[in-house]
């Protein structure tokens, strides 16, 4: 490359990252398209899964300036009502269950999604041990913010450490990334939800010492927003 498309090339990336903060995050999974998350019933086939894990499925990269290399790339699937739906239709038609096994399962995963959420997450980092969530030397560390600004901290977060058939089939893992489970609570200590009713939109926030990296979720909301009395 010649030195005027290189020095071209870091003009671009400097005012990029002025816009953007340390990181520059791109999109290259799922989209903008505003999701439901209204738990009501699903018609869907096992066709239809590759759609709804796409809609549901964050991809960014960081890019950290000051070294001129990626910093972290992460891709999370949001384990939503719909997503749940999806998934259980093609897993049942997958390992051919009869109606009371797919049923069964339906019922136990859409139990559990009205009291977590859940993520799915596949991470590549410079360093393999700073990459590993678990560790004591990750260099980022992993919250869910509400489009309030209000943040969340995990309680559960496990690495998998030998992605099987089904994280390959329905995640698409590759061999050069670590593979996370996530789960945060549904409500919180207070007892309002972690995701409100009202809520347009929700964040998967990595941050650390080399910048933050936000997978972001735009929503439809379940319920409109509380009137303020006197207005």
């Amino acid at each position: 490359m010649r030195a005027s498309a290189v020095s071209v090339l870091v003009r671009a990336l400097v005012v990029s990252a002025t816009l953007a903060g340390t990181l520059v995050g791109t999109s290259a999974c799922g989209g903008t398209a505003v999701l439901s998350m209204r738990p009501a019933p699903r018609a869907f086939t096992p066709e239809d899964y590759d759609r709804l894990y796409a809609a549901w499925t964050r991809d960014e990269n960081g890019f950290e300036l000051s070294k001129l290399q990626d910093t972290l790339h992460v891709s999370a699937t949001f384990q939503s009502w719909e997503h749940r739906w999806a998934y259980i239709v093609r897993y049942a038609s997958d390992y051919s269950l009869d109606t009371a096994e797919r049923t069964e399962l339906l019922r136990a995963s859409l139990a559990d999604a009205e009291t977590t959420h859940r993520f799915f997450v596949t991470i590549a980092g410079h360093d393999w041990r700073e990459s590993d969530l678990t560790s004591e030397r990750a260099a980022w560390r992993v919250v869910l913010v509400d489009d309030r600004g209000a943040t969340i901290a995990p309680t559960e977060l496990v690495r998998v450490p030998r992605p099987g058939a089904n994280e390959r089939g329905y995640y698409h893992i590759t061999p050069f990334r670590q593979a996370f489970r996530l789960a945060f609570p549904a409500r919180r200590p207070d007892g309002s939800s972690t995701i409100a009713p009202d809520a347009h939109r929700i964040t998967l926030r990595f941050t650390g010492p080399e910048g933050t990296v936000d997978l972001v979720w735009e929503l439809e909301p379940t319920e409109p927003a509380p009137r303020v009395i006197g207005r």
